[in-house]
């Protein structure tokens, strides 16, 4: 399988060079030649697969091409040693848990498949270290660190902006040494991403040193996302519950994980329209209205996983849809919601049902409870534990929140980061002294 790059400026490339680079040259996002259909038998037996083996169907699919299966089917397994369960919460509307993985989020699918993946590939490349750059609103740097841990051949920096983290997520990826380096930058998400594509574009920095990505601009990173997609179809199966019309309602902010659930229902997935549910940061609900894409600078919210004002991965949406505004409106419907519909959402949905979201489930919960319509199934993706967010949960529930006892093993580290600006020469400076 080739990959080309959404700027249509860079040669195709294999997935090696895909994933070790993470940006193609041309600074657009590596997409997959073509996206091969699963067959229907497939979908008439996948009530009855575990999850690693329908995830095993989905990523030999796409990357059987590339990775022998034996290999192939360690890292599914390697990656998915946990549940991801769904949950019914009340009428027709159901919760795929997405927090029960080592850092309680939902990332930790995509960032743990990624770093099998590179550590396959690096482990038969001779060329020295990967150096791993990451920007994180919260749970991507967490979940990346923790995937990345003494991976042999790999460092990992993490930024983050300052302050605007929740302190368990910080926790999770400060406290850890090793082969994980914390950046705390001076500014917002967006001028942390903006550092990570700086530093891709460099060709000073990139030719002292092998980069690559493990936002969700990395292949690697979000196609394994739609793992829990199928498996969620799978559970409603299981359940006895219709499948003709299921809806799912994604908390969105970079778009990684609504853009893995589009090319899942490109495969074949039945999944009969989403929904991007954005917090205040709507910079794709105001494309949906108007056809116009106009990223902004991100605005600080309770659900701050979704702080972002120019979503990297809006790219890939476009170039799946050829670019067609009609088309991607006919299948992706938007919602925005400000910090206190979140937490009445929150709070209702709690004291109703007894089901504790968190503030990004909530915001994908609440699109459901004003978007579906009569006769359709919704699933929303719960995409971290509310203890990552308990002081927030618990003075919307006014309700203790219990913390996981390894979420709280971080607590009890010692936090170390590289304090930085957000200007690019003083990164590059820094990442050129190693």
């Amino acid at each position: 399988m080739r990959y080309y790059s959404t700027n249509r400026q860079s040669e195709f490339t294999t997935l090696q060079d895909a994933v070790v680079r993470g940006l193609a040259p041309d600074r657009g996002l590596y997409m997959p030649e073509r996206i091969a259909t699963i067959p229907k038998a497939f979908f008439n037996h996948i009530g009855e697969m575990s999850l690693t083996d329908i995830a095993y169907v989905v990523a030999n699919t796409l990357f059987g091409e590339d990775i022998d299966s034996e290999t192939l089917k360690t890292i599914v397994n390697d990656t998915l040693n946990f549940e991801i369960p769904l949950v019914k919460v009340d009428d027709r509307r159901y919760s795929l848990e997405l927090f029960h993985g080592p850092t309680l989020a939902f990332k930790d699918v995509g960032a743990r498949f990624m770093a099998r993946l590179l550590g396959h590939f690096n482990a038969a490349d001779s060329e020295g270290d990967v150096n791993v750059l990451v920007a994180t609103s919260g749970d991507t740097g967490s979940a990346v660190a923790n995937g990345f841990l003494n991976v042999p051949g790999v460092k990992v920096f993490v930024l983050y902006p300052k302050d605007k983290v929740s302190k368990i997520q910080e926790a999770q990826f400060t406290t850890l040494g090793s082969n994980i380096t914390a950046i705390e930058v001076d500014g917002t998400f967006d001028d942390c991403q903006a550092l990570v594509k700086s530093a891709f574009m460099d060709k000073e920095l990139n030719e002292k040193m092998k980069l690559t990505s493990a936002n969700s601009i990395n292949v690697a990173r979000f196609i394994p996302q739609m793992f829990y997609y199928f498996h969620a179809y799978a559970q409603l199966i299981r359940m006895g519950e219709k499948t003709d019309n299921v809806v799912v309602a994604v908390p969105s902010g970079n778009f990684g994980n609504i853009c893995a659930g589009l090319i899942g229902k490109r495969m074949g997935l039945p999944i009969k329209r989403f929904i991007a549910a954005n917090n205040r940061n709507d910079v794709f609900y105001e494309y949906l209205l108007t056809g116009k894409y106009n990223p902004r600078k991100s605005v600080a919210t309770i659900a701050n996983a979704m702080d972002v004002g120019d979503p990297s991965n809006f790219a890939r949406i476009l170039d799946l849809y050829g670019n067609s505004h009609d088309a991607i409106a006919a299948e992706i419907s938007g919602c925005t919601y400000d910090d206190d519909l979140i937490r009445a959402t929150l709070k209702e949905t709690y004291d109703r049902t007894g089901y504790l979201l968190d503030p990004h489930g909530a915001v994908a919960y609440r699109a459901l409870t004003e978007y579906l319509a009569p006769g359709e199934t919704g699933i929303f993706l719960e995409t971290a534990h509310p203890a990552k967010f308990k002081e927030t949960v618990e003075a919307i529930t006014g309700e203790p929140v219990n913390v996981p006892d390894r979420l709280a093993a971080f607590m009890k580290g010692k936090k170390e980061t590289v304090k930085m600006s957000a200007q690019f020469p003083a990164f590059k400076k820094y990442l050129m002294s190693l």
